[in-house]
């Protein structure tokens, strides 16, 4: 922890080795649920929609469970985040039948955004070596993220030499300037340490931090899709998060503190019912759609109080959904407005994968194919085994994500701050930047 508060950046995993087995355990703590995945990845051939992915994910043990001390993804009530984040590592290590010591967690809230830096050095030698391209990542991520906010991701997106940008493999290259285009994803520092408390405190060590919607896109988007220009909007109750994707690179990330939760609360204002009830009406008749027997269709709402003689009222499908679209087609609006100012906006035919249980919602994604004027798909997670008949919907896309995750975590650059002993011993910084380079491109 002592790293997030002295600099603001969040613990970084060793990547697994390609040649290696390994058991990882994600937790994805969102506004509404928890939920705890422990798979064993095993090294496998490259296959053909998943090319990227040096490894097999096999569940072992899952669980999800209501969350609460929650709101717009960060921590409200530590105490009760603890217990629901702990109940849920319980019942997942029961089905593994194994003990965890550290889990990959996810982060929707913190106001997600991006941060581009272009960082470039004169090479003294001529030709690019590891030093070289060890001191440009090293120059890019110097560069201050403003006050109160934690790094998240830093992943280099491409080099430059001299003229020519867009190297993806500088190594042995000759030229004068040397330069690099770094993405840093960052979120609001307080949100990150609350959130890591809330798991260390129920006795794991958090092993890395992604952005909910980095996960999402891990899991559910094809080689292609990710290659080809994608984006990944995750749906969440609490907050809406997007990842987008170009040249299978991840490069934008960004979010907002609206949710499903909120579709919740128009329909308890709207048919004057409990939360829970219209949480249950949203989640079995919920549509964005109108049909033609919709004015017929009539749907019971409990009465509010407890008074036996009050007697339930009735509403017709077609009223519920005049009160769900309107709150799904604001939150649909900014993201197309948030997507137009992103790197999204230079791919026309990008298309985008919603992912997260706001997805489900009937006729979503004809909606947001409307509004974003965009090819639309729900993204599940792909290329998993043994994951149970309930998790293989849209809502598990991040905890899946999390799992997928240590085969991409070489991407990441991180560097020691200031500390004294840089340059010793085989876990050295150097050390260290030369594996990072030998496995990342």
């Amino acid at each position: 922890m002592s790293n997030v508060v002295r600099f603001g950046v969040t613990p970084k995993m060793k990547p697994v080795s390609p040649k290696r087995s390994a058991v990882v355990a994600a937790i994805d703590v969102g506004t509404s649920k928890v939920v705890c995945m422990i798979a064993r990845l095993e090294p496998q051939a490259p296959r053909d929609v998943l090319r990227r992915r040096s490894h097999g994910v096999r569940v072992l043990g899952f669980s999800h469970t209501a969350a609460s001390g929650m709101k717009g993804g960060s921590v409200v009530d530590l105490v009760e985040a603890e217990e629901m984040i702990r109940n849920a590592i319980a019942i997942a290590e029961n089905g593994a039948h194994l003990q965890l010591e550290s889990a990959i967690v996810s982060l929707s809230g913190g106001r997600l955004g991006s941060e581009r830096f272009i960082a470039d050095i004169q090479l003294s030698g001529g030709a690019v070596g590891d030093a070289d391209i060890a001191r440009v990542l090293a120059a890019a991520s110097r560069h201050s993220v403003r006050d109160g906010r934690a790094v998240l991701h830093a992943l280099p997106i491409s080099f430059a030499l001299d003229a020519a940008a867009g190297i993806r493999e500088p190594r042995g290259m000759l030229g004068h300037r040397f330069g690099v285009d770094m993405h840093m994803v960052t979120a609001d520092v307080a949100t990150v340490r609350n959130l890591m408390l809330s798991v260390e405190r129920s006795h794991l060590n958090v092993e890395a931090m992604v952005s909910a919607p980095y996960a999402a896109g891990l899991a559910a988007l094809a080689d292609d899709e990710a290659d080809l220009g994608a984006a990944t909007i995750d749906l969440g109750a609490g907050t809406t998060t997007m990842a987008v994707f170009a040249g299978g690179r991840f490069v934008h990330a960004d979010g907002f503190a609206l949710g499903g939760y909120h579709v919740t609360m128009d329909l308890a204002r709207g048919l004057n019912a409990r939360i829970a009830d219209a949480e249950r009406i949203k989640a079995i008749y919920g549509s964005v759609l109108s049909g033609g027997s919709d004015e017929r269709d009539m749907i019971t709402v409990p009465p509010v109080g407890d008074d036996e003689r009050e007697p339930p009222q009735f509403v017709s499908r077609a009223a519920l959904t005049r009160i769900i679209k309107p709150r799904v087609e604001e939150i649909l609006e900014m993201v197309r407005d948030r997507l137009a100012s992103s790197p999204f906006a230079a791919e026309p035919r990008g298309r985008v994968v919603l992912t997260g249980g706001g997805s489900q919602l009937a006729g979503i994604a004809d909606l947001a194919a409307r509004i974003l004027k965009r090819p639309v798909r729900i993204g599940r997670p792909l290329g998993l085994s043994g994951l149970p008949e309930a998790a293989k919907g849209p809502a598990f896309a991040v905890a899946a994500g999390l799992l997928v995750y240590p085969q991409a975590a070489h991407l990441e650059h991180f560097e020691p701050r200031r500390t004294r002993h840089l340059m010793t011993g085989t876990g050295g910084y150097m050390a260290r930047v030369g594996r990072w380079l030998r496995e990342s491109f």
